[in-house]
């Protein structure tokens, strides 16, 4: 069972890396489950890129101050305070002093929080910074041990416990709608990610599915929060990066991910992770 102090802040911050001594990126991965991962973050100087990725983020700020820009605003992200991010939704990130920032993470797959709503839209987090007397003091726990293994039940619980904070802090007025055909759209989703180094046709998508390619484009981003193209892309980079953590080279994990050559990869890997491949290597912990 997980017990949540009445400062969760200030339990994590005792793990984080103390920032401030020289520029530069430190990321570390915890341990995660299918369709969740746990990162932590210490960052001094440079910044991330614009990039957007396809999942849900909703992290905590440990350390410093944390600004990123976000649907044409520029937010500011303090100690103890949440930011919540929507698939498909560009932001960057840079420290809002010299001595830089850190923060811990969850990225959830949108499939996931489909399967906790039943179906229902997903939920869209217009601010998205949550004030420190707003949070779920509970989600904390979840970031506080992110090398503790997640179990099946884990999984589901934390699945729970993102989709309630989304629910609640979201500005998206239910109402009714036909319900999306979410098995047969799992279909096309599950076709990809089995290997996303092939591209495959509108034909193979409709045969699938038994839907016409229009009403998979369009409600494929509803059910998912992006296109199946950018679906595709983020499982090779997905690919990728477990390469670059194995010490493949470069050149070669974009060629075993399917992309054109390293350029291509590169240029893909910066858009949705805001760093080149290079550098996020460079920074893993």
């Amino acid at each position: 069972m997980r017990h949540e102090s009445p400062d969760a802040g200030a339990g994590l911050r005792r793990h984080l890396p103390e920032g401030g001594t020289g520029p530069g990126h430190r990321l570390r991965f915890g341990s995660g489950a299918a369709g969740i991962e746990r990162l932590e973050a210490s960052l001094a100087g440079e910044g991330f890129s614009t990039h957007r990725h396809d999942t849900y983020a909703i992290g905590m700020t440990l350390r410093g101050v944390q600004t990123f820009r976000y649907r044409g605003e520029q937010r500011h992200c303090l100690p103890g305070e949440w930011h919540v991010l929507h698939p498909d939704e560009p932001h960057d990130g840079v420290a809002g002093t010299d001595e830089g920032f850190g923060y811990r993470i969850i990225y959830l797959d949108p499939s996931l929080v489909q399967e906790a709503l039943g179906g229902a839209p997903l939920p869209f987090v217009a601010d998205p910074v949550i004030a420190r007397r707003d949070a779920d003091p509970a989600l904390a726990a979840w970031l506080r041990d992110i090398d503790e293994p997640l179990d099946e039940a884990e999984r589901l619980t934390l699945t729970l416990r993102v989709v309630r904070t989304l629910v609640h802090h979201s500005s998206a007025r239910p109402g009714r709608r036909a319900p999306l055909p979410l098995e047969a759209l799992a279909r096309v989703r599950d076709l990809i990610a089995d290997d996303p180094t092939t591209r495959h046709t509108l034909a193979e998508f409709e045969q699938v599915s038994g839907l016409d390619r229009w009403t998979v484009a369009r409600q494929f981003r509803e059910a998912f929060g992006t296109s199946p193209t950018r679906f595709r892309t983020m499982r090779q980079l997905d690919l990728a990066r477990r390469l670059l953590r194995g010490g493949v080279p470069l050149a070669e994990a974009a060629q075993l991910a399917g992309f054109a050559d390293q350029a291509h990869m590169s240029r893909m890997f910066k858009r949705a992770y805001g760093l080149t491949p290079a550098k996020w290597t460079a920074a893993l912990a």
